[in-house]
C-alpha cells in the first residue's frame, strides 16, 4: 500500500502521542502497523512484523490486540477519527455551513483519489462497525444542523438528511478508489450533497467549487519527504 497522504500521517501521528502509558504503547503498536502495511500491503502484513517494527515482542503485541482483524479495525478506527478532526480544524474559521458540508465531502473523496487503497480500508472496517460511523457522523451533523439554524438547509428530517450525506460520499469515494469517477468528482458530489439539503443549484456548484483550505499544519521543509510513514521509535523489548 502506498504511504498515508502527508497531513493525514502528521495528524495521525500528533494524534496518537502522550497518554498513559498503555495508550502511548497501543500508538507505538498502530505507528508500526501503517509501516508494515506500507511496505508490505495488507495481505502480506504479519503480526510479527509489526512487532518487530515497534521494538516488542509479539507478546505484547497479542496482549494489546488478540488478532491482526483487531489490530486493523483499530488502525481504521483511529485513522478515520483523525481525518475527521484535521478536517474540522482546517474549516473552524468558516461559518458558513454549506461551504463546511461541502469541504468535508470533498476531503474525503480526495481521499480516495490519492490513496484508494486506505480509503477502501476505511470503507470497509465502518461498513462492518457501525459504531465507528456513529461517531463519525458527529462532525456532518452539527454542519448539518447549523445550516439549518442558518437556513441554507431544509430537509423532511435528520435521518434522511443523514442517509444522502453518508451515501453519497461514501459510493462517491469507493467509486474514486476503484477508478471509476470523472475528473472533479468531489466538487460534483458536494455539490449534489447540497442540492439535496435544499440549496439552490447555482449557489451549490458555486460552494463546491470554491477553494479548499489547507488540510493539517505541515512545515513547507517537509512537503518533499514521503507522505505520512510513521516510523515507531524503537522501544525496550517487553512482555
Amino acid at each position: 500500500m502506498p504511504p498515508l497522504p502527508l497531513p493525514l500521517g502528521e495528524a495521525f501521528l500528533q494524534g496518537t502521542s502522550g497518554g498513559p502509558k498503555r495508550e502511548r504503547t497501543q500508538a507505538q503498536l498502530l505507528h508500526a502497523a501503517v509501516q508494515v502495511i506500507c511496505e508490505r500491503g495488507l495481505p502480506g502484513a504479519t503480526m510479527q512484523q509489526v512487532a518487530q517494527a515497534a521494538g516488542v515482542t509479539t507478546a505484547t503485541l497479542y496482549n494489546h490486540f488478540g488478532t491482526k482483524e483487531a489490530l486493523v479495525q483499530r488502525l481504521a478506527v483511529t485513522l478515520a477519527q483523525t481525518l475527521c478532526r484535521a478536517i474540522h480544524e482546517s474549516y473552524g474559521h468558516i461559518a458558513d455551513a454549506a461551504e463546511r458540508m461541502a469541504i468535508g465531502q470533498r476531503r474525503y473523496v480526495l481521499l480516495a483519489m490519492e490513496s484508494p487503497a486506505w480509503a477502501l480500508l476505511l470503507l470497509d472496517v465502518m461498513t462492518a462497525t457501525p459504531e465507528v460511523l456513529k461517531e463519525i457522523e458527529k462532525y456532518p451533523l452539527a454542519d448539518l444542523r447549523a445550516g439549518v439554524k442558518q437556513k441554507k438547509f431544509k430537509v423532511p428530517s435528520e435521518a434522511i438528511a443523514m442517509d444522502v450525506i453518508n451515501g453519497v460520499c461514501s459510493t462517491a469515494m469507493r467509486r474514486v478508489a476503484m477508478g471509476e469517477a470523472p475528473r472533479k468528482h468531489d466538487a460534483a458530489c458536494a455539490a449534489v450533497v447540497l442540492r439535496a439539503l435544499g440549496v439552490e443549484p447555482d449557489e451549490a456548484a458555486e460552494v463546491a467549487a470554491r477553494p479548499l483550505p489547507p488540510l493539517g499544519n505541515v512545515e513547507p521543509a517537509r512537503r518533499g519527504s514521503p507522505a505520512g510513514s510513521p516510523r515507531p521509535t524503537k522501544a525496550r523489548r517487553s512482555s
